[in-house]
């Protein structure tokens, strides 16, 4: 494609909106950066809709304590939506809408690919919040973090229930 770039493979897929990441500094090249708090934390809501709707597929292929804990990340990803609807609503902005749907990055046919999805959506969810941090301050700075913090946890779970090593990220939101 003549004068841009093309997204391919897993970033085209879910959410079809992934911060884009270069090597050095925070990880976050500053001309791919979210522009403003705004658009970081609109970038995000984006980020836990498509979240939201990932947990669909994946709590329908685990059992026992791994579904209750899908459905209490979904739950997380919820009340981040919410509070986040809330406060660009009060802000006086548009806030975008959920989707009808979004394109999986792989089938989920099995306990497996669900374990995997779930540690997937929980790195690309953190990358938002991870391109939140640079140009936010105060309260929406917390937010980002905390947000950030809580899907590195997550995805560490989901990758020690899935087997995956290492399970920890050494920068959670950073590209592999």
């Amino acid at each position: 494609m003549r004068g841009g770039t093309r997204r391919t493979g897993r970033a085209a897929r879910v959410g079809r909106r992934r911060p884009r990441h270069t090597r050095g500094g925070a990880g976050v090249s500053r001309r791919q950066a979210p522009a403003d708090a705004r658009q970081a934390l609109a970038d995000a809501l984006t980020a836990e809709y498509a979240a939201i709707y990932a947990y669909g597929p994946i709590g329908v292929r685990l059992s026992g304590a791994e579904r209750r804990g899908a459905r209490s990340a979904e739950a997380a990803h919820r009340a981040r939506r919410d509070a986040l609807v809330l406060q660009l609503s009060a802000d006086g902005g548009q806030v975008s809408a959920d989707r009808a749907g979004y394109a999986l990055p792989f089938p989920v046919t099995d306990q497996a690919g669900a374990l995997r999805l779930a540690v997937e959506i929980e790195e690309r969810t953190a990358a938002f919040w991870r391109a939140a941090l640079p140009v936010t301050s105060g309260a929406d700075r917390t937010r980002a973090l905390n947000a950030l913090t809580d899907c590195a946890v997550r995805a560490t779970r989901w990758r020690r229930a899935a087997g995956v090593t290492p399970v920890t990220a050494a920068f959670p939101g950073r590209p592999r």
